[in-house]
């Protein structure tokens, strides 16, 4: 088995290029690697909710919406564990190969999941089959956070890594609210509801070729130093074991799981992404059934709330460089209180306000993004560059079962045996949790900052 998989492997380093090409092979591979995580990261997002815009057209073939919900958190449920584990892998892989094999085989799995006949399958088998593609989906797309995570520490230094995470942040809105776009175009094109499937899953297959094509491991793999020598810019706890590959067992237990302020901020990522997911997957149905928008008008209110998200990330990411000097925690706590009380406004506002209801969803993409990216941040910050896939899939393990799992399924349970009303009872409690969890680690990131 492991000799299937020798292709993933690192890539070894090589001989150094002559010290004159260095600054310029440097900028020339920094950009194209940084396309290509953005673009390949954007890519996995064409795949990763698309079930939510086929909901509405499973509803009518029969599917009620606790039986929707428990479909959709499938993809939650795998994403959170496969975030951590396969985080650990692509500490261990080659995140050319790591990030273009998990593009090819989720466009796979959604192509598959639009030829099946649906309609001539028995209900409850349906559900286990639908459940089991998306679970399959959800942990497949686990492979990309934490491969580009690995990729951003080998190519940027420390005091660049802020608007550098911040930008890179973003393609998940830029692929998500093309995901809407698309969506809607395909089934107002081809009126028929996999079209929703197969027009993403195609490009998704060109974007993975491109990664194969641009991407690639770290700089000693094309003969340049690493980043903290030719930046000079390394960390106050630097060595030469730094680039060192770590095993599994020194990357979970000594950088991870002893980490007290990791712990706090993945506690805290439970409820930011059950605001994320709670209001992005049942924005399409709270649009159509409550707020009478048409599918066309809820793709793009949709791909609003992912659009808006990226001034709100690149805010965020400036504001807690340079406004708090690298301090994550304070910047989180302004953006979730305003995300509150935004949603407060969503929630209320009067029937037959369209223009009003699209602009509020947009603010509220606005301002949560900013604490989705800023924990991520955090978590690179926290752990050395060898176990930065990780960190990041352990903030990424809570976020995903503990709180877009929660968004998933017991949304779908509220939905359908209460009401909208309690919907956003939920949304309010989760702002008001996030806060105190991020507001624990303000104390020990000021003192760390201060030093």
């Amino acid at each position: 088995m492991k000799k299937i998989f020798n292709f993933l492997k690192p890539a070894p380093h090589i001989q150094r290029v002559d010290k004159e090409l260095e600054e310029s092979l440097y900028k020339k591979l920094r950009l194209q690697i940084f396309l290509s995580i953005i673009i390949g990261y954007a890519g996995f997002y064409l795949t990763r909710k698309i079930f939510s815009f086929v909901m509405p057209e499973l509803e009518k073939e029969g599917l009620n919406k606790s039986q929707l919900g428990i479909i959709l958190s499938g993809v939650s449920i795998a994403y959170g564990f496969s975030k951590f584990i396969m985080g650990n892998v692509s500490d261990r892989s080659n995140p050319r190969y790591f990030l273009s094999l998990g593009l090819s085989l989720t466009a796979a799995i959604s192509i598959t999941f639009g030829l099946l006949p649906w309609s001539s399958i028995d209900t409850s088998i349906a559900i286990v089959l639908m459940f089991i593609l998306m679970f399959a989906n959800g942990w497949i797309q686990g492979m990309g956070w934490p491969a580009c995570g690995r990729t951003i520490v080998h190519w940027w230094s420390k005091k660049e890594r802020g608007i550098i995470v911040a930008t890179w942040n973003v393609s998940h809105n830029i692929g998500a609210g093309i995901a809407g776009i698309i969506s809607a175009q395909a089934l107002f094109y081809f009126n028929e509801w996999q079209a929703v499937l197969y027009v993403p899953a195609f490009i998704v297959i060109i974007i993975a070729i491109f990664v194969l094509m641009t991407l690639k491991d770290t700089p000693q793999s094309v003969g340049l130093p690493p980043i903290e020598e030719y930046k000079n810019d390394y960390p106050d706890n630097h060595t030469e074991d730094a680039e060192k590959e770590l095993n599994a067992k020194e990357i979970f237990i000594k950088h991870v799981l002893n980490n007290k302020l990791l712990w706090y901020i993945a506690i805290a990522n439970a409820f930011v992404y059950f605001i994320r997911y709670g209001i992005l997957d049942w924005a399409p149905t709270y649009l159509a059934q409550v707020r009478n928008f048409s599918i066309k008008n809820s793709g793009w209110a949709y791909s609003l709330y992912e659009f808006s998200a990226i001034p709100g990330t690149l805010l965020a990411g400036w504001m807690s460089d340079k406004v708090f000097n690298g301090r994550r925690s304070e910047t989180g706590i302004i953006f979730m209180t305003a995300t509150l009380i935004a949603i407060i406004i969503y929630w209320q506002l009067p029937e037959n306000t369209p223009t009003l209801t699209t602009v509020l969803l947009a603010i509220i993409g606005f301002l949560i993004y900013g604490p989705v990216m800023l924990i991520g941040l955090h978590a690179l910050d926290l752990a050395p560059k060898k176990a930065a896939g990780t960190a990041v899939g352990f903030t990424g393990l809570f976020g995903y079962i503990g709180g877009s799992v929660t968004a998933s399924a017991i949304t779908g349970f509220v939905l359908q045996y209460f009401s909208w009303d309690v919907y956003f009872y939920l949304l309010m409690i989760s702002c008001i949790f996030a806060i105190t969890f991020i507001a624990l680690t303000l104390k020990k990131e000021k003192n760390n900052k201060n030093k």
